[in-house]
């Protein structure tokens, strides 16, 4: 779970950006693996994603948002959540093979 003391008030100013974001109407199927996935699958689904997110006019927004709230999972702003923690300098979680 992320830290949700790191979360922005509740403003509208704060989360106005996620009204103008590329995935605002496509759900959280590309942004998110289902339990389980792996490899080719996993790296296509990503791939996917962050080609949605390079076309977004928020993604600076978006990923700045996942890593002041350390977003454990899922692509924002065109990054994976290992490439977020490599980011910050955070170990990589256990596999959970």
């Amino acid at each position: 779970m992320n830290d949700v003391h790191r979360l922005p008030g509740p403003a509208h100013h704060n989360w106005d950006w996620q009204s103008r974001a590329a995935c605002r109407e496509l759900g959280s199927a590309p942004f998110f693996h289902p339990a389980g996935e792996r490899g080719e699958e996993r790296e296509s689904r990503d791939e996917a994603a962050k080609r949605i997110c390079g076309t977004c006019p928020v993604r600076t927004a978006c990923l700045e948002h996942a890593l002041q709230t350390r977003e454990p999972f899922g692509v924002w702003g065109g990054l994976t959540e290992e490439e977020r923690r490599a980011m910050l300098g955070r170990p990589a979680r256990p596999s959970l093979v």
